[in-house]
């Protein structure tokens, strides 16, 4: 059994919904990113590249390709690169940190469509939510940052 860890955050302005783990968690306040800025996704897809020692999302996502992409479609092609080395997920333990974000009416969808993408039982992952006490740049609510982690076998 291997473990990574995996970090994303994107500043609120963008245009089109902020969308966690697959799931519209607000339909107004969109996140800066050249993606679908799925912050939790892009972490989880980054533990799992970390666990596996497959570099980072950055590195098989570069900015100029990916314009635009689900990154549930993401997570499945981290799941692919894993089987490419006979690895696979087994359980992925999230955080989403936000001063204002509330993922509790989400949590379950969420859980759900990260497990889906994942190929693995909903009780193998867990998301939950921080904040920073109001303390620097999340604290002043200037966007949304998730740190993941992940274990493959």
């Amino acid at each position: 059994m291997r473990a990574g860890i995996g970090f994303d955050a994107h500043r609120f302005g963008g245009e089109g919904p902020l969308v966690l783990g697959g799931v519209v968690v607000d339909g107004d306040r969109g996140v800066e990113a050249t993606s679908d800025g799925d912050v939790v996704a892009h972490a989880v897809a980054d533990a799992l590249l970390g666990a596996a020692a497959l570099g980072d999302l950055g590195h098989h996502f570069p900015e100029a390709t990916s314009h635009g992409l689900d990154s549930l479609e993401a997570i499945e092609q981290v799941v692919a690169m894993l089987g490419e080395v006979g690895a696979s997920p087994h359980n992925v333990d999230v955080t989403v940190i936000s001063q204002s974000v509330r993922i509790a009416p989400h949590r379950d969808e969420m859980e759900q469509r990260i497990a889906s993408a994942l190929g693995v039982e909903r009780g193998q992952v867990s998301i939950k939510a921080t904040t920073t006490d109001l303390m620097g740049a999340i604290g002043r609510d200037e966007g949304v940052a998730v740190l993941a982690t992940a274990t493959v076998v």
